[in-house]
């Protein structure tokens, strides 16, 4: 599968992204993994790394995003299997928001010509209270969004999935769910959405039998 999962902060991306990634494991398919699109990078940063992404000018900041979204354009053309936290979305809310207010910047929609057109794009979302209860209570190191600004993302992150290009499209309320039902939810929906390999591999224990 090819899969970009994106949503506020606390809206679960990351926990569903690494119960994929165990699930694929269990089924004998490793998945390229990239969800370090949010600054700083606490996929691959140590502290020291991470405060200067912190410190960069806007401008900079501007750039580097820019640069690495393209260049992970590019791996989608070289992994069968890849998901990816956030990406071009993410940025596209983010980036103007927190990271360079002001600065210039240039769409992403054109990002997803490139794309295959078997990728499929997931969209996670919860009610406001519940982000801000999960954002009090189990806090990231580096929060990023403010507990002010939580409709208005969930929002944004609505539309611009909407406006998405890309075909294939999931959309998860994560509100009530636990860790384990969130990736079912997930296996489950995707189904119309695979295309005839990936089928072929989700069910072929079953067809054994």
């Amino acid at each position: 599968m090819q899969v970009i999962v994106v949503g506020c902060e606390y809206s679960g991306v990351t926990t569903l992204i690494e119960g994929l990634m165990a699930w694929g494991d269990a089924q004998g398919i490793h998945h390229h993994l990239d969800d370090h699109f949010t600054i700083p990078d606490s996929q691959h940063l140590d502290p020291v790394d991470a405060e200067q992404m912190l410190n960069l000018t806007p401008l900079l900041k501007e750039r580097f995003q820019r640069f690495q979204l393209v260049y992970h354009v590019r791996l989608f053309q070289l992994y069968e299997h890849i998901f990816m936290g956030g990406f071009h979305i993410e940025e596209e809310i983010y980036g103007p928001l927190y990271y360079y207010p002001g600065v210039p910047t240039i769409g992403v929609r054109e990002y997803e010509v490139e794309l295959p057109k078997e990728v499929i794009l997931v969209h996670l979302t919860a009610r406001p209270e519940v982000i801000q209860t999960r954002m009090q209570t189990n806090p990231h190191h580096h929060t990023l969004i403010q507990a002010e600004d939580i409709p208005m993302l969930l929002g944004l992150f609505r539309q611009k999935y909407h406006e998405s290009w890309i075909k294939h499209k999931i959309e998860i309320d994560t509100s009530d769910l636990t860790p384990e039902q969130l990736l079912q939810s997930f296996l489950t929906k995707s189904i119309p959405h695979l295309k005839t390999r990936d089928l072929l591999t989700r069910f072929a224990g079953q067809l054994l039998v």
